[in-house]
This record gives C-alpha cells, sequence and structure tokens, in this order.
C-alpha cells in the first residue's frame, strides 16, 4: 500500500486520528491533517506526514494538496473528507453568519477540496472520495438544524458526483456513522455558546438539558462505538473493486435508514422528536 496515498482531513483526534492510524498500519501513506497548529505538530510527533489544513480558508485548502502532490510525486490515491463540526440550536435561533460558518466547513471547504483532487485521479485514471456524512445526513433531528443541511447538501453533492463520474474509476462514497465517541460534543458545545444565547431564547428549557448532554462525561447516547467502527467502514470503501455508495455505521444509522422507507413520515417524525 506504500504507493497509496490518502489524504485525510481533521486529524486532530476521534475519527480522523483512528482512520489515520489504521491506515497507516495497513501500509498506506497517510497524509494527516488538521487546522490547528498544534495538532499538526502532535500528529508530526507519532510521525505521521502531517500538514495543516483549514477547511474553511481556500488558501490553506490549495497549499496542503500541492504540498501533498509534491511529495507524491503528483499523485493521489485517495481522500478522506473527515473534517467538521456541529452547530446545535433550534433554527429560529441561526443567524446567516452561524449558517455559513457551518456550511464553509463542512460542505463548501469539503468540496473545494475535492474538486481539487480530481483532476489529479481523472489524470491517473484511479481514485476514491470517501465523504464522512452521518446519520444526520438522512434523517433530522430537533435542534441540530444547521448541521442537518450541511450534511443533507453533501450526501446531495455526492450523490451527483456519482452520477457524473460514471464510467471511470473514481469511486465517490458516504459513510453515514451514528453516535460515535469522539471531542464531538465538546466542539458542538463551544459553537453553541458562541452563536446561541440561551436565556434569549423561545428554546431556552430545551437548551439547558441541551447543554447538560453536551457537557456529559462517557456516551451521550446509546448505541455509541469507538471511532474504530467507521475506520471498518473506510477499509471496503478504499479496498474493494466496486465500493458501496454508501456505508452505515452504528445500529441507529441501520435502523433510521429502514425505518425512514417503511414508516409514514408523520409517524417517523414524531419518532425523532422524541430523540
Amino acid at each position: 500500500m506504500q504507493d497509496k496515498a490518502i489524504l485525510i482531513t481533521g486529524c486532530s483526534s476521534g475519527i480522523g486520528l483512528c482512520v489515520a492510524r489504521g491506515l497507516r498500519e495497513r501500509g498506506y501513506r497517510v497524509f494527516a491533517s488538521a487546522r490547528k497548529h498544534a495538532d499538526v505538530a502532535q500528529l508530526a510527533a507519532e510521525g505521521f506526514a502531517s500538514l495543516q489544513l483549514d477547511l474553511a480558508n481556500s488558501r490553506s485548502i490549495h497549499a496542503a494538496v500541492n504540498r501533498v502532490l509534491e511529495e507524491t510525486g503528483g499523485q493521489l490515491y485517495a481522500l478522506f473528507n473527515n473534517g467538521a463540526y456541529g452547530q446545535p440550536g433550534a433554527v429560529e435561533d441561526l443567524s446567516r453568519e452561524c449558517l455559513r460558518e457551518q456550511f464553509e466547513v463542512n460542505l463548501f471547504g469539503t468540496l473545494e477540496l475535492t474538486n481539487r483532487v480530481i483532476p489529479v485521479m481523472r489524470e491517473q485514471g484511479y481514485g476514491r472520495v470517501i465523504q464522512n456524512s452521518s446519520l444526520l445526513g438522512f434523517v433530522a433531528l430537533p435542534y441540530r438544524g444547521a448541521y442537518n443541511a450541511s450534511k443533507f447538501a453533501l450526501e446531495g453533492i455526492t450523490r451527483t458526483l456519482r452520477l457524473e463520474l460514471r464510467g471511470t474509476d473514481i469511486h465517490a462514497v458516504l459513510i453515514e456513522p451514528g453516535p460515535i465517541a469522539s471531542r464531538f460534543r465538546a466542539n458542538a458545545q463551544q459553537a453553541f455558546l458562541r452563536h446561541v444565547d440561551p436565556n434569549a431564547s423561545a428554546h431556552r428549557e430545551a437548551y439547558h438539558k441541551l447543554l447538560e448532554r453536551l457537557a456529559a462525561k462517557g456516551p451521550a447516547v446509546p448505541f455509541t462505538l469507538p471511532p474504530d467502527a467507521v475506520l471498518a467502514r473506510v477499509i471496503p470503501a478504499l479496498e474493494s473493486r466496486r465500493p458501496r455508495p454508501h456505508y452505515y455505521v452504528t445500529f441507529p444509522s441501520y435502523v433510521f435508514a429502514a425505518l425512514k422507507h417503511i414508516l409514514p413520515y408523520r409517524l417517523l417524525e414524531l419518532m425523532l422528536a422524541r430523540i
């Protein structure tokens, strides 16, 4: 696998770090990226080819890709778009700026990075683009509107990309995890407090419970799995001759994918509102 280089975003912790470690063990040449310079230094200390990549910054995206291609002689087998964060808050409390920040990272930056590497893959004749989406990319939950919207959009654009790549050996694949143990809740709490005033909202009582869940130690919801559950799906997405269009991760993802096609929408909506 040494000739198979993969660029991974969001490797400071959680899924990104786990996948980077796991793929390195399998022999891939892993380029592990993170937004903060301190995290980049930590990745380098762990022996990774590490680089700074801020999905909200076009210059950072282009510099990171250029460096990878310089070190690989212009080749890149795969891109794992993992970098993202969740912005909690009721839809009516989300400002334009708040939504813009969510989409800059979770969609616009991800797409810009993807579009930067697809010509490379076309030139070499093969490649894999793996998008780390979410259970919340195909079902909605209250107080997750910004994140839902960004992941619904990521799913839509990835499915379109698959159609446009037909006839090539470049495969775009969706990974759709449910709850995974990571720093996701801590980062979501920071985003919430930065953009939403819980005491000035009609949802203040719900927000107080939300903040308790975000600050809780240990798994916040049942069926939470460690990040290596995602690694177990990334591997076939990379190594299958014809990978699936999408891979579910965790029991809730399988359940809600099935219920979405079985239940009347009002009944499904009632279930989602109670979660």
